[in-house]
């Protein structure tokens, strides 16, 4: 569309299309400067959005280039934003309501990377017209758009104290747009299920005037998962400078934050845990997260999980432990999850995690114990010494001849234990299993972890999720790398699932997937239809609009009477479920690099092999 214009004769001297065709460097630049200042003033020009859509794209694809920003585009941006803001007969004019979106997004494309386009963004006055959207003076889109400028903005020392003039403002409204923008992205767009009645603007914006009702709604969960991560940036801003901890540490927002998801959407932001974690670095922060057990739980679980934002779950908690005014706050329920992590020997690029973790747990065990009130965070502790204090001195002196005596005593126990699971004695097996870990040495690691991933199967078969998690975990801090033994994965996912915990059992069984993917030494890749059954049901339960979803349905049953029958309120479409898994599998980052294979092959699969 834009070369048609360009190619068509043009009277007009302050074409921006025929400037930028101007070969004389110094004209052209001229020209440029001129159009900047000019643009803005002209009333009835329907050339503008074209030109700030051309402007989008070149911010989009050239952010650091100093052409523009030294030309004068902040100044003309952020009076396009006003203008849009202030004259509504305007905004509402040919096409001009997309301007302000365009014109937010070219000024948090340039402020990204540079922080002297940052301060020239300033200067030119951006921050005033961009806290207007970001107050919901139009609509979502534009705040989204609005905070990430923003957020960049104030990761700059140089620009912060411009953007903290509006502190207390700027925090609330994060926390807001943070803890309620899903719900009202579902309920005004994704949610309506009449096409017709969805802002024709918002669907242009999405799909670039591109796709149906399947792609807009694939973009809006991409984008109102943007704007909440892009509001956590902006939030992270200030606690790094323990700013405003009073306000972002206040309890329900915290219990909020815990649950935000991050990964798979948006697979390079931890969404709600990365902002826990600076928390966490503040005697503030670290008090406040000490007082909620929800957010705790969450922390623990994230921390025993195979999720790639596990590592932070851990950092969160070891420093609360090593805090001693939240050490005691904490230790009870952290004990019992981190305790099965203290063979884990790297994670990324953290190594040694294991022994971390274990000195964390034990940093006053002997002199203090008796403030542990519980007997089974005493017996847990216990164990952990024996462990790792105890089993390991008196095995640092064990020879090889005594070390493989061990290792076929253990496998004749583990014969045994195979035997009675098979016979069906399952109680037996889990009895023998355990004898074998005892024998076990400890530098055997490989052994152990099949040792203990065979004992998580017979508690599974139990019916005892919480004994199974345990087992898995250990096994998979065992393997190397850690979370790859594809039995264990896979083991525990069915545990995670039978206690509700959809997010868990979902990475898990991402990652067993993944693995099988990997195993196959053919060019057909077949993946079990178990796991491909599972991966449906948890991302059906953990879809990033679920509870919006289940809001509306509630809302809709309680007014049934005076409602319009706006919003959708069935579960989600077979074809539309599909390809968000597609969406988000696509999106997952894995340990090797590699991307997901796609949904569909995987339900298209019906091969299952023994796992056992």
């Amino acid at each position: 569309m834009d070369n048609v214009v360009m190619e068509q004769a043009c009277t007009n001297p302050m074409c921006f299309f025929c400037i930028m065709k101007e070969p004389d460097p110094s004209l052209r630049r001229a020209g440029i400067a001129s159009c900047f200042k000019e643009m803005p003033l002209i009333k009835d020009d329907q050339q503008h959005v074209l030109v700030l859509s051309g402007l989008w794209n070149i911010a989009m694809t050239q952010p650091d280039d100093p052409e523009f920003p030294s030309l004068g585009i902040f100044d003309c941006m952020a009076s396009f934003v006003e203008k849009g803001i202030n004259d509504r007969s305007w905004l509402l004019r040919d096409q001009n309501i997309y301007i302000p979106y365009y014109a937010a997004h070219v000024i948090g494309s340039y402020t990204m990377n540079k922080v002297d386009f940052a301060e020239k963004a300033v200067l030119a006055g951006v921050i005033p017209p961009l806290m207007e959207l970001l107050r919901g003076k139009i609509s979502w889109v534009e705040q989204r758009v609005a905070v990430r400028a923003l957020g960049h903005l104030a990761s700059y020392e140089r620009t912060f104290e411009a953007i903290a003039e509006y502190e207390e403002e700027l925090v609330t409204l994060g926390m807001h747009l943070a803890a309620t923008c899903l719900d009202e992205v579902y309920v005004k767009f994704v949610g309506v299920k009449d096409k017709c009645k969805r802002s024709k603007y918002h669907c242009d914006l999405l799909t670039r005037g591109v796709g149906g009702l399947e792609m807009e709604n694939q973009k809006a969960e991409e984008w109102a998962s943007q704007l909440q991560c892009w509001s956590l940036y902006l939030l992270n801003c200030f606690a790094c400078k323990e700013r405003s901890l009073n306000l972002i540490c206040k309890q329900e927002f915290l219990t909020d934050l815990s649950g935000m998801w991050g990964g798979l959407v948006n697979h390079s932001s931890p969404a709600g845990v990365g902002l826990i974690r600076i928390l966490c670095y503040s005697k503030y922060g670290r008090k406040s997260i000490s007082e909620s057990n929800e957010v705790l739980e969450n922390l623990c679980h994230l921390s025993r999980s195979s999720d790639d934002w596990q590592y932070m779950g851990i950092d969160c908690l070891l420093l609360l432990l090593k805090d001693p005014d939240t050490r005691y706050k904490v230790i009870e329920i952290a004990t019992m999850f981190l305790i099965d992590l203290v063979e884990l020997k790297s994670l990324g690029d953290r190594s040694c995690l294991g022994e971390t973790i274990t000195k964390a747990l034990l940093l006053d065990y002997r002199q203090r114990k008796f403030r542990i009130k519980s007997s089974q965070v005493q017996k847990a502790l216990l164990e952990t010494w024996e462990l790792k204090v105890e089993r390991r001195r008196r095995e640092k002196t064990m020879s090889e001849e005594k070390v493989e005596e061990r290792r076929v005593l253990t496998n004749l126990i583990k014969q045994q234990a195979n035997h009675m699971f098979w016979l069906g004695d399952v109680e037996a097996a889990v009895k023998s299993y355990t004898e074998a870990l005892d024998a076990c040495p400890l530098k055997l690691r490989k052994e152990r972890m099949v040792l203990y991933s065979n004992r998580a199967q017979c508690y599974l078969l139990l019916r005892d999720p919480d004994a199974t998690i345990r087992d898995s975990t250990r096994a998979l801090c065992l393997s190397n790398p850690a979370n790859s033994h594809g039995k264990s994965l896979w083991r525990r996912s069915q545990a995670y699932d039978m206690k509700g915990l959809a997010k868990e059992s979902l990475m898990d069984c991402i990652m067993f997937i993944n693995g099988c993917i990997n195993s196959e030494t053919n060019k057909r890749v077949k993946i079990p239809y178990f796991a491909a059954r599972m991966i449906s049901k948890q991302m059906d339960a953990t879809w990033l609009f679920a509870n919006a979803q289940s809001k509306a349905t509630i809302s809709h049953l309680g007014k049934v009477q005076e409602s319009d029958d706006d919003y959708e309120i069935s579960s989600n479409e077979e074809q539309e479920c599909d390809e968000m898994i597609r969406m988000m599998m696509e999106k997952k980052s894995i340990a090797s690099g590699e991307q997901l294979l796609d949904y569909h092959k995987i339900v298209q699969s019906r091969h299952c092999n023994s796992i056992f």
